[in-house]
């Protein structure tokens, strides 16, 4: 007599491949064996790797350990379903949007000229609400921060940026452009910075050659937004758009000369207020004029190979990308943010700041 679970686990592997995720959780209600099975994360991993916020790149690589693929595949079907339980975590009195950035069990805010760091709770019940430790380096607000394995680096208002040691309350400032620093990278021991003054500068986070400048490119525009590649050879910078230049730029890291431009066809104003890249050769860009465009180097410098309007025509502040196939953009009215799935033209849902 024939018996399905008398076959290899390589066949079996195979033939439920061809399952959706419906299908494969009710052939777990079948019996045990069978339960278990479907239990494994390689039943679950084609199914996943074309999910939302999965855990997995494009490259199929899992960037998530400890929670298993099944579990993941249920939280992506309610990111795209909508469905999220709401609840205030922290309120400060404070007109300024925040910079947010989430590391493992802490969130770090941006308030006002300081960087708070709170613990997220154990019983995945929110966070505490005293912070667990508060970095200070500037004397006005900060305006964007980066986290390196052992560092915060901010910049601020003042035009300083600040060198926060994550682990302990050591930190330290040195004067890096003449106006508001308004954003900031740093990978493989270099940093780059863009200001309002129209300069982006490049320094060394080495310890013998820490706070020196190494390059300072003149963009001839306010530089909002910039991003180191991956590879380590260039960034690029996001400026305002009110010369006649392209607002997106690539720079060579190592000489700082202008290497390519990106697009043709950005109206005066249409300011790059964020950007990264998500492998080498793609990258996100968003700003003023409404849209967050897909842009792959290997194709095509003079156009995007993807573009998403914000559907109520506001200025898109900020984004950030699953790797795959998710984006979520924040808008600067109502403090909106949207989920995007990168298959479908338009937005998946929304979610609204309590007023």
């Amino acid at each position: 007599m024939f018996s399905l679970l008398g076959l290899p686990e390589e066949i079996l592997l195979l033939i439920f491949s061809y399952l959706d995720s419906q299908a494969l959780g009710r052939l777990g209600r079948v019996c045990r064996k069978l339960y278990q099975f479907t239990c494994k994360d390689a039943a679950w991993r084609r199914i996943a790797r074309r999910c939302i916020n999965s855990g997995f790149t494009q490259q199929g690589v899992d960037t998530v350990s400890g929670i298993s693929v099944k579990e993941r595949v249920k939280v992506s079907q309610n990111w795209r379903k909508g469905y999220c339980s709401r609840k205030t975590l922290l309120k400060w009195k404070c007109n300024l949007m925040p910079w947010i950035q989430l590391d493992g069990e802490r969130l770090y805010i941006s308030q006002a000229k300081d960087i708070r760091a709170y613990q997220l709770r154990s019983d995945n019940n929110g966070l505490h609400r005293q912070p667990v430790a508060i970095f200070s380096a500037h004397q006005d607000d900060v305006c964007r921060f980066v986290l390196t394995n052992s560092h915060i680096i901010s910049g601020g208002g003042d035009g300083k940026i600040g060198l926060h040691k994550v682990h302990n309350s050591g930190s330290l400032q040195y004067s890096a452009h003449d106006q508001d620093v308004n954003c900031i990278d740093c990978r493989g021991g270099v940093i780059v910075s863009g200001s309002r003054d129209r300069t982006a500068k490049v320094w060394s986070l080495s310890l013998g050659r820490l706070g020196q400048c190494l390059h300072t490119i003149q963009t001839d525009d306010r530089v909002w937004s910039i991003a180191i590649s991956p590879l380590l050879s260039s960034f690029v910078t996001g400026t305002a758009c009110c010369r006649h230049v392209s607002p997106l730029r690539i720079w060579n890291l190592e000489s700082g000369q202008l290497m390519t431009c990106l697009g043709t066809d950005f109206h005066r104003g249409a300011g790059v207020l964020d950007v990264f890249y998500e492998t080498p050769f793609t990258l996100l860009s968003c700003g003023y004029d409404t849209y967050i465009r897909y842009w792959d180097l290997r194709t095509s410098t003079r156009k995007c190979v993807m573009e998403w309007e914000e559907p109520h025509d506001s200025a898109l502040y900020c984004m950030q990308s699953d790797g795959n196939y998710m984006i979520a953009s924040g808008s600067s009215y109502y403090g909106v943010v949207r989920l995007w799935d990168k298959r479908v033209k338009n937005c998946l849902h929304f979610y609204s700041l309590p007023s």
